[in-house]
């Protein structure tokens, strides 16, 4: 096997996106408007986005120069790769009953000029369609469904929850962007129809390319699994378990799989656990200090004076404590807690990637295995068909030279008896009914393939030459198949490695992002504290002191004074 190049296909790999997607664009049908009768759902209060902070990701986060475009295969391609850092927004969440005898969501989706509704189901379909048709890239995750302690907690409300709808509408415009900014996927017409909405979902699914997708995407081209023209070389190949091991594994794709077990371990378990307890601790904080607020408020209607004043200013801080940790609180949520989650989810994703990487690798190790195994059967074959011709041939000449009437020297032998022996003589079979000739003692499961064998009247050579010419046609058709597996197998340790090599530096602006986020989150929080507690403070000390406080100026004189008449008294109890 050749060794593997690495061809880096983000630089100038467009074929694919512009294969046949281009035919048949304009003379799509509209459909009316799906949501006239729609209600526009509650948004969390504590979840809505603070203006002049956009969300995670930012516009610029992770952004690769797109590949110089002059043909477009629709207006919303020619949006993307128009040079501007476009932005794909999530506008509103609706619910609606369209279509559907009981009512869901759907998420209004804003590309320039389109507008388009989709509900939940449908973006997992798109991720689930580019997976399949880019089965060497790293498509991004969408939010994970709803668990089942979910629906147990909230029932029939689950899908209403105005929190769960508000992180979904986050996630999903993340989703959305990570596409338009790949190299690659942003060139698919399918999510371009997507973003359209003057077509429907379940016409794109219908239609090519995604109508042309294999049942098993193993026995498909990596670079185009939609082909034709392919599958019947394709039909050949393997189908491979993911536990197989390898005969001459990839050392890079070994590191890459520990590599990722580990960043997969690492994110899923302390990260997350830290982070959910965390915030946890955050929340509690909060709603403490809510309590407390309200409770130093109440309590300064009770009193009079600076001390009044004092308390409301003190209650006023707490509010803002408490207020300051709500808004830390979602700014961790958006920026943290939510892309945190999503790279484990990305982890989840390279697995599988790796996975069927893997699996290509085997196909080709096994197609290797079987064309050696074939040409080895195809040689004993023709070794066992030379040893009968030979056969055959001093047969031939056995009987020229033992013919009767004729020696050795010419004479006349006639008359003379001679043993007739003809080896290559096969007696016939018995007969239709072998029943009756069968000798004592033969089973019915013997007989049975006797009467079988003499109905197929079955000619050694003539089955060893079929043989022959059957396993020449699997070789021929093995080594087509080998030559596309080692080919599909180039390509997507290539592509693949270019994809994990863009995914590297998306990973490390990301987290670079969140850190910065983070820092700022609690610089913010510090500072509204602290202007809070330093008007609280400049309250308090409006209040007088206490009577019994020794005063910090005028000490000894005011000591003298106060035990002044004590003195005089005893004084004068001495002088009677």
């Amino acid at each position: 096997m050749e060794p593997y190049e690495i061809d880096n296909p983000f630089e100038a790999d467009t074929d694919r996106a512009q294969s046949a997607f281009q035919t048949g664009i304009t003379s799509e049908p509209t459909s009316p408007s799906r949501h006239s009768t729609s209600d526009r759902l509650p948004s969390s209060p504590a979840l809505v986005s603070s203006p002049g902070r956009p969300a995670f990701p930012s516009p610029g986060s992770h952004r690769q120069p797109q590949p110089y475009k002059s043909d477009y295969c629709c207006t919303r391609d020619q949006w993307l790769h128009s040079g501007e850092d476009v932005e794909i927004l999530i506008t509103d969440a609706l619910k609606t009953s369209v279509n559907s005898s009981s009512t869901y969501i759907t998420y209004v989706i804003k590309s320039g000029t389109a507008e388009a509704h989709h509900r939940y189901s449908e973006f997992e379909s798109l991720r689930n369609s580019l997976a399949k048709l880019y089965p060497t890239l790293i498509i991004p995750p969408i939010p994970s469904k709803q668990t089942i302690g979910d629906y147990a907690v909230k029932q029939a409300k689950a899908k209403e929850d105005a929190a769960m709808i508000a992180r979904r509408k986050r996630m999903l415009q993340t989703f959305l962007n990570r596409i338009a900014r790949h190299p690659i996927l942003s060139n698919e017409h399918v999510f371009h129809r997507f973003l359209d909405g003057e077509v429907s979902w379940q016409e794109v699914l219908h239609s090519p390319p995604l109508s042309l997708l294999p049942s098993n995407i193993l026995k498909a081209p990596a670079h185009n699994p939609t082909d034709q023209n392919a599958a019947a070389a394709y039909a050949a190949l393997p189908n491979p378990s993911a536990a197989h091991s390898l005969r001459r594994p990839d050392q890079r794709f070994l590191d890459s799989e520990v590599f990722t077990n580990k960043f997969a371990a690492h994110l899923s378990g302390p990260m997350e656990k830290v982070t959910r307890r965390t915030m946890k601790r955050w929340s509690d904080y909060s709603h403490d200090h809510a309590e407390l607020g309200a409770a130093l408020n109440g309590f300064s209607l009770n009193e009079s004076g600076p001390l009044s004043s004092a308390l409301e200013k003190t209650g006023q801080a707490i509010d803002t404590t408490y207020m300051s940790s709500t808004r830390l609180l979602q700014e961790l949520e958006q920026n943290w807690a939510e892309p945190l989650h999503e790279y484990s989810q990305f982890a989840a994703i390279i697995k599988k990637l790796l996975q069927y990487r893997h699996q290509k690798h085997v196909q080709y190790e096994m197609t290797q295995e079987n064309l050696e195994a074939k040409r080895e059967q195809l040689e004993e074959l023709e070794k066992s068909e030379q040893a009968a011709r030979r056969l055959e041939e001093a047969l031939g000449r056995g009987r020229v030279s033992g013919e009767p009437g004729r020696s050795e020297d010419g004479s006349s032998t006639a008359g003379q008896e001679s043993p007739r022996v003809d080896t290559s003589y096969l007696p016939p079979h018995p007969g239709p009914n072998p029943v009756r000739r069968r000798a004592p003692g033969m089973g019915f499961l013997s007989a049975l393939s006797y009467t079988l064998h003499g109905m197929m009247d079955v000619d050694p050579a003539t089955a060893r030459r079929n043989a022959i010419s059957k396993s020449r046609e699997q070789i021929s058709l093995l080594e087509d198949a080998l030559h596309l597996s080692a080919q599909d197998l180039k390509y997507a340790s290539s592509t693949i490695q270019a994809d994990l090599d863009r995914f590297q530096r998306q990973k490390v602006a990301d987290i670079r992002e969140m850190a910065i986020s983070m820092a700022k989150a609690h610089q913010e929080w510090c500072k509204k504290n602290l202007e809070a507690w330093e008007e609280a403070k400049r309250e308090v000390d409006k209040i007088p002191d206490h009577p019994n406080r020794i005063p910090e100026d005028g000490g000894d004189t005011t000591i003298h004074g106060a035990a002044g008449p004590s003195q005089d008294a005893q004084s004068s109890g001495e002088e009677h």
